[in-house]
């Protein structure tokens, strides 16, 4: 039952820290330390992956319609050899040119991203934290906030995608600092978060393939089934709710309380550190 409970608990943490501008990969690695559990069932590549992939189904269910209309354009763009005026069609191949450097990175480090920040010091983590608060701060601030989605272009897909790369760092973010280029860029809140997480489905799904390849004649086949289906629903059910939550929190507020937050979990950090 303690082993259901943890991994409720940090599929409900995957799940909202996914799309929150405060890093996911950073709670998984610090919750499990602050909470003192130890079960190596929780720190394993199986239970990491059946996470991602509840965060996946969230995304597919809220942006389906979204999704399949994208899906549709590009295919129509393959099959007439054109993109022309298609603001669906240019977008369909903006979101694919946006995976490219992240993919490309968490190829080649794939063993140190997974391993690194699990096994040195904590600090790493709350400089990277910090980090990500500023560049999010500084986003809200300098963009024009004057862009829609229809507006974007190559170049900005590049740029985005790049930033996007860096997420392989725990404490960044992959939505943080996607939405902070986003808002570089000139998008208003609502738009760059809405293009993160359209961003985030063939990341995801990549990854979890990527991923998922060494799990299925390996620690997939011996995994306990009942906490990764724990930790499964509850990233799918926290998932959707941060989606609905943070794109209607934008039409309205700033990215203030998300920079503010990351400061006090820094902080916590930082003292758990000291006290121990």
């Amino acid at each position: 039952m303690d082993l259901l409970i943890q991994a409720a608990v940090l599929g409900i943490v995957q799940g909202l820290t996914e799309f929150l501008p405060i890093s996911s990969s950073w709670h998984l690695i610090v919750a499990p330390e602050l909470l003192g559990w130890n079960d190596p069932f929780i720190n394993s590549a199986a239970f990491d992956v059946m996470l991602h992939m509840g965060t996946l189904v969230a995304l597919l269910l809220y942006f389906w319609a979204d999704l399949w209309r994208y899906l549709r354009a590009w295919l129509a763009s393959l099959a007439e050899r054109r993109i022309g005026d298609d603001p669906d069609r240019r977008l369909s191949w903006l979101l694919l040119i946006t995976i490219i450097p992240g993919a490309l990175l968490g190829a080649l480090g794939e063993n140190f991203f997974d391993t690194f920040f699990r096994e040195h010091s904590a600090a790493f983590l709350v400089v990277l934290m910090l980090v990500g608060a500023a560049i999010l701060w500084l986003a809200d601030r300098i963009g024009t906030q004057s862009r829609q989605l229809e507006g974007l272009g190559i170049r900005d897909a590049v740029v985005i995608g790049a930033a996007q790369a860096l997420a392989l760092f725990p404490g960044i973010s992959r939505s943080g600092i996607t939405i902070s280029s986003g808002l570089y860029l000139g998008l208003t809140r609502e738009a760059a978060a809405r293009f993160s997480f359209l961003m985030a489905v063939p990341i995801i799904a990549g990854a979890g393939v990527w991923k998922g390849r060494e799990l299925l004649g390996g620690g997939l086949a011996g995994a306990d089934v009942g906490p990764l289906a724990v930790g499964f629903l509850a990233a799918v059910v926290a998932g959707v709710i941060a989606i609905v939550g943070m794109l209607g929190y934008l039409r309205r507020h700033s990215y203030d309380i998300f920079v503010g937050y990351r400061l006090v979990a820094a902080a916590v950090v930082v003292v758990w550190l000291l006290a121990r």
